[in-house]
Formats: structure tokens, C-alpha cells, sequence
């Protein structure tokens, strides 16, 4: 299957750069697979098509405030620095920018010597490992230095760090957010819970492969970065009562569905496991954990796009997103959302 026949054209001008003051207040495009139905709402109604029994799956990673800026001990040269993933206790692989001034040895500070890094081994495409030292708890200097990496394609800063952030994270260990999770407060989710829908959380720590475009022209070609999860044993119960019941899972963004994927490819059932995953799915991947899903409008010819297409179909994915852009829907991170049942 070709990349571009996931390609759209997309007014720059409908890339959110900002997130609404009001989570509940992004609009809801409601898709309906049986009839292929479509719905103009606003998020908060998203309650209306929840029923008593079913089961509502969030994604409870934190993002780590990862972008730091330090100096070269040796020169003063400024470097960045993006923490990806930890390998160690204090080590952590990371991306520096511009690569070409950190080589093995190499000694950066920040925060005027509060938070040190060496490098100990150089990655391709800009990729290093560093140790890093620091009196107190590393995460929270990190909190006190350390920026939201916001992805490439919102240009503004962020005013409040917590705007990135859903309100039931818990689990640090994010390079981003789960978006889709972005739009839920703590009164709708206690709405959602006084109606008799279930909430299960499991963790996926998303990457920022998810940001890297598809280079190949064939879908069967692309390679997918691995990201680490976790299921516990009280949601793979939950998981495996609502279906016993005949009540519908329902996955808040991609990263829960790649979560749930992974365990049902793996185990052929809801089992508590961690581990790391690489699923790719794709049409025509049928899709055996979920029932519905809520997401956000993705990029063309991502991952993402093609993940919903699995679910939904391409043909009409790709007439909901022409419908999005012609009703003016923002899109990506902060924009507004889908519920797909």
C-alpha cells in the first residue's frame, strides 16, 4: 500500500498552536462505522454516546519535561538537549542539537552547574547517551529546568506546562502527550463513572518517533520506533469483564489501542504485561481489542492516520478529515477531537 494514499491537504492556518482555555470545549466529530454517519458536537457530549457497561481506556503516562538547554563546560557553547528514553539509573539517551559539538567526553551544565551531563557514546542522527549528576531528586530538577517538548509543529510557546499534560497523568516517562486524553477533566470522567461506564488505565510512554514522518513510499517498508507499556492485572480483569458482559471497550487515543493491540496479538486475551512494542497497524489490520475510539485529527501520511483507517476505513477516515477541514475543526495536539464507534 502506497504512503500517499494517506495524504490530504491541510490548511496551516487550522494547525492548533494553542489549547483551548476550556478542555471540554474542543469540537467532537462523531463517526459511526455501521451507517457511516457523521455528527457535529462538542466534546463534553462525548457522555451521550457512552453506555452503562462499557469501558472507557486511558493512557496515565507523564511528560517529562525533556528539553533542556545547557553549556558546553569547556566553551560556553549552547546546546539542547532532549531527553528520549533512560538506560541506567542516571543515564538517559537523549538527542543533543547541534550534534556536531557533543562528542564522548563532553561535559554539559545547566541551571548554573545545578544538573551536569556527560556523554559516554555517541547514536546516529544526532543521538547520545549521557550520565547525568545532580544533588536532590532528579525529577525534580528536571521539573524546575526542563521545557515541555511540544511537537515541531506548534510554533508558540506554552504558557502552563500542565496544559500538555492530562489530568490524570501519573506515570513519568512520556517524551509527549497522549493527546486524545487532553480534552477529559476531572468532572467529565466523574460523569462518565456516576453513569455506569467503567474508566481502566494502562501506560504507554509515548516517543518521538511518533512525530517522525514515513519516508518510504510503502507502508510495508516503514520500520516503527518501540515504546514501552504497561497493563495491569485490575485492567486486564476490568477489560476482560466488559466484554464478558457484552459492554464495548472504548481506547482514548492511539497509544492505548497500540497497547491493546499488542496484548491481544500477544496473548490472544487481556493479560496484566509490560514490555516493549513496535505494532504497526495498518489497513487491512482488523483490530481485536476495541470497540470505539477517541482521537484527535493526525498528520497526513503519519502512522497515526493509518492506525484509524484500520479501525474505521480509509475511505471514510479520509472523508471525515475533508469534512473536518471544510467545518474548520483544528487539528493535531491541541485541536479538537473524533469519537469513532
Amino acid at each position: 500500500m502506497q504512503i500517499d494514499e494517506f495524504d490530504f491537504e491541510l490548511p496551516e492556518e487550522l494547525i492548533a498552536q494553542t489549547p483551548l482555555k476550556d478542555r471540554i470545549a474542543s469540537r467532537l466529530l462523531v463517526m459511526n462505522r455501521e451507517d457511516e454517519s457523521m455528527h457535529h458536537h462538542v466534546f463534553a457530549d462525548c457522555l451521550d454516546y457512552l453506555k452503562p457497561g462499557d469501558c472507557l481506556v486511558l493512557n496515565d503516562t507523564k511528560v517529562l519535561p525533556a528539553r533542556l538547554f545547557g553549556l558546553k563546560e569547556d566553551t560556553g557553547a549552547k546546546i539542547e538537549v532532549l531527553l528520549l528514553t533512560q538506560v541506567g539509573s542516571d543515564r538517559w539517551e537523549v538527542l543533543v542539537k547541534p550534534a556536531k559539538k557533543v562528542r564522548v567526553g563532553t561535559v554539559l551544565t545547566f541551571g548554573d552547574g545545578r544538573l551536569r551531563a556527560t556523554c559516554i557514546e555517541e547514536r546516529e542522527h544526532g543521538g547520545r547517551v549521557f550520565d547525568f549528576s545532580y544533588k536532590g531528586i532528579f525529577y525534580e530538577v528536571l521539573d524546575e529546568l526542563g521545557e515541555m517538548p511540544l511537537p515541531p509543529y506548534i510554533k508558540e510557546q506554552l504558557s502552563e506546562k500542565d496544559r500538555y499534560q492530562t489530568v490524570y497523568a501519573k506515570e513519568e516517562g512520556s517524551a509527549a502527550a497522549p493527546t486524545a486524553g487532553l480534552h477529559f477533566t476531572d468532572e467529565l470522567m466523574e460523569q462518565i463513572k456516576e453513569k455506569g461506564v467503567h474508566i481502566a488505565f494502562l501506560t504507554l510512554h509515548v516517543g518521538l518517533g511518533t512525530f517522525r514522518p514515513v519516508s518510504v513510499d510503502t507502508i510495508e517498508e516503514h520500520t516503527m520506533h518501540a515504546e514501552y507499556y504497561n497493563i495491569s492485572k485490575e485492567t486486564a480483569d476490568l477489560l476482560t469483564e466488559t466484554r464478558r458482559n457484552g459492554g464495548r471497550i472504548i481506547s482514548v487515543g492511539t497509544t492505548s489501542t497500540r497497547t491493546l493491540e499488542t496484548i491481544m496479538c500477544d496473548h490472544g486475551r487481556f493479560v496484566a504485561a509490560s514490555g516493549w512494542t513496535d505494532i504497526f497497524i495498518y489497513p487491512p489490520y482488523q483490530l481485536k481489542a476495541i470497540d470505539g475510539l477517541i482521537t484527535n485529527f493526525h498528520l497526513p501520511k503519519s502512522t497515526l492516520i493509518m492506525l484509524v483507517s484500520a479501525f474505521a476505513g480509509k475511505e471514510f477516515v479520509l472523508k471525515a478529515y475533508q469534512e473536518a477541514i471544510k467545518e474548520k475543526y483544528r487539528f493535531f495536539s491541541f485541536g479538537d477531537a473524533m469519537l469513532i464507534i
